[in-house]
């Protein structure tokens, strides 16, 4: 029995050895293919954690940016608000009105008659019974009792003591200047500074989540190097090379304060001659329609922007958001930051630069125009189309009824005077810090948050320390740039940095449908 089991084996162990062989390679070829399956599933599992961290980090910065924008526009509004007095002006009128009653009452009915409202001043001078002064200026924004600033020295060889006084055209002339000019440099400010502040955080909220990416790749330190080292070698180290060092940033943001102070009193010189222009010759009088109101608001933003599509995309907006390179250091001074001779060189370290000349980069980037155009739609429309049609013509809020009344009615006129009033009280809305419509219009933009989203996931291979300009690869983050806003190998190394960010932002543009990231 066992000579014949030992026959049949050695006549069937090529068999045998075959099916061995089958079997051992069927299990590996499966533990392989476990493996590769579990692999991908971490894989895709690790992918989705970051992309919802990246997703997470991005939608964080976007509420940052709004809140440091509302903290800190008041103080543009009040630099904008001390540059234009048009309070100054209504206190002139009102003191003129003051002394038509005096000359025209006796002295007793004079102190039994209540001070001249505003409401009285526009029904006497401007002959607007709709100038209400509530919508005029609140009572709390009026300047203090003294001196007005209308009044000026008429000549070297008369008395010091005599005043000119404007005429009652002169002043409504210059209260329909100011007014006007004051609203349209806030719109202008805020929608420039929510620009910027975009910019600024989002390119820190990259930088830092690189250098955190990067750390965390960064394998640890042998046991026998781990010691104590003093050295900071500024480039050298990896968190300030991705400008993840504080003091750089605190330098980096402080440069809003030239928008803030000095940018925005540039562009009102230039919004004030536009408006002069195309605003000079009207009668605060005259009875216009909102779409004529509309007509004359669109041919200022023509005089500043530019009438046609090159002239915008050519028109520069960096001299009144970043200081020249020269100025930076006074800039740093006056915004508080510490630039003393032990501070090496606070302007000229490589991360301040890369910030700063990135930033510049964007601004001048024919993307930023195109935000800055629609962000600027908006802000007029809400302030043209929406408050001075309710509070100035009565025109109730557009629906089907309300559309197809006007079309049969025709379009209400109002008077330019009760316009004006609105202009005036709008300013203070649209530079408040504490629900502010307008920012809430402007941030409904969907192209903003498409600049931002390319701002933040696109240029990643710019971070790279070791770049020095010549062709190179995207630096590897660990997640993928969202669909649409990825930055390919090929655009990066044939059309370069500013050209790859303008392909993502037209790829952004090109999405349809879905959130940007």
């Amino acid at each position: 029995m066992i000579a014949a089991s030992r026959r049949w084996l050695r006549r069937n162990r090529v068999n045998f050895a075959i099916g061995a062989g089958v079997l051992g390679a069927g299990y590996l070829a499966g533990q392989y293919a476990l493996g590769k399956l579990s692999e991908a599933r971490q894989r895709m599992s690790e992918d989705r954690i970051a992309k919802e961290n990246l997703r997470r980090r991005f939608e964080q910065n976007q509420e940052d940016c709004t809140f440091t924008v509302l903290a800190i526009l008041p103080t543009a509004t009040e630099n904008l608000l001390d540059a234009v007095p048009v309070e100054q002006v209504l206190e002139e009128l009102q003191k003129q009105k003051a002394e038509r009653l005096a000359r025209s009452v006796g002295p007793s009915e004079i102190a039994s008659t209540a001070p001249p409202s505003v409401a009285d001043t526009t029904e006497d001078d401007a002959k607007s019974s709709s100038f209400q002064s509530e919508s005029y200026i609140h009572a709390s924004q009026i300047a203090g009792e003294g001196e007005s600033a209308a009044g000026s020295v008429e000549g070297g060889t008369e008395s010091g003591e005599r005043k000119s006084k404007k005429s009652k055209a002169q002043l409504w002339s210059e209260m329909k200047i100011s007014s006007i000019t004051r609203a349209f440099t806030l719109l202008y400010t805020l929608s420039l500074l929510t620009l910027l502040t975009r910019i600024q955080l989002n390119l820190l909220g990259r930088r830092n989540y690189l250098a955190s990416v990067v750390s965390l790749a960064s394998p640890p330190p042998a046991t026998q190097e781990s010691r104590i080292n003093l050295e900071n070698h500024d480039d050298d180290n990896v968190e300030q090379a991705y400008g993840n060092d504080f003091e750089t940033n605190r330098r980096y943001l402080s440069l809003s304060w030239w928008l803030l102070h000095k940018g925005c009193l540039n562009l009102m010189e230039k919004v004030r001659v536009a408006v002069k222009d195309v605003f000079g010759t009207l009668n605060p009088r005259e009875e216009i329609t909102i779409e004529r109101l509309s007509e004359l608001t669109l041919e200022v933003r023509k005089k500043v922007e530019g009438a046609t599509e090159e002239e915008r995309r050519t028109c520069k907006w960096l001299p009144y958001l970043l200081p020249s390179p020269d100025q930076e250091a006074y800039v740093l001074r006056e915004s508080g930051m510490n630039t003393d001779s032990s501070d090496a060189s606070p302007t000229t370290s490589t991360s301040f630069r890369r910030l700063t000349d990135e930033t510049a980069d964007l601004i001048d980037s024919p993307a930023f125009t195109h935000v800055l155009t629609r962000l600027l739609d908006a802000a007029f429309s809400h302030l043209i189309d929406v408050k001075i049609s309710q509070l100035a013509y009565k025109i109730p809020p557009i629906s089907e009824s309300t559309a197809r009344v006007q079309e049969i009615v025709g379009s209400p006129k109002a008077k330019v005077a009760s316009s004006l009033a609105v202009f005036c009280r709008q300013a203070h809305s649209i530079g408040s810090g504490v629900g502010n419509e307008y920012l809430e219009a402007i941030e409904n933009v969907r192209e903003l948050e498409s600049f931002a989203a390319v701002v933040y996931s696109s240029h990643f291979e710019v971070e790279d320390p070791e770049f020095t300009g010549k062709e190179r690869e995207p630096l590897r983050t660990g997640v993928d740039v969202p669909p649409g806003l990825e930055l390919g190998k090929a655009e990066a190394k044939e059309e370069g940095v500013d050209k790859g960010f303008e392909n993502a932002w037209d790829k952004a543009l090109a999405k349809e449908d879905g959130r940007v990231i």
